[in-house]
């Protein structure tokens, strides 16, 4: 599986614009944005503007499952005037790991 956070988007982009939104969205037992815990699996713009975010949580009995992905779906919503929508869906296939993590994320939490 390739890591988001590995691929390059362009800021100007509504990708670019939209992972620039969701770097801004912490777990808040986590000092390490959600993007670079490798959380968000994909960030897809349809031709008309609408944004379909798929992510994960660390677990699924992670204590913000019920408030994190409506947090990030309302940040993208208000921050992105390009966008005609959001949606974000959580998975749990494939399930997280800290392999999935940035070498950033990693380094930050001591795990480097």
């Amino acid at each position: 599986m390739e890591l988001l956070h590995e691929k390059e988007f362009a800021p100007e982009s509504i990708e670019g614009k939209v992972v620039a939104v969701i770097k801004t969205c912490y777990d808040p037992e986590i000092p390490v944005d959600i993007f670079s815990m490798g959380l968000i699996y994909e960030v897809e713009v349809s031709e008309t503007k609408d944004v379909q975010v798929t992510m994960t949580l660390t677990s699924p009995a992670c204590p913000v499952a019920g408030t994190l992905p409506p947090e990030v779906e309302h940040k993208i919503k208000a921050q992105v005037e390009e966008i005609n929508s959001c949606t974000v869906e959580v998975v749990w296939d494939p399930p997280w790991t800290t392999d999935m993590m940035s070498e950033g994320a990693k380094l930050e939490l001591g795990m480097m």
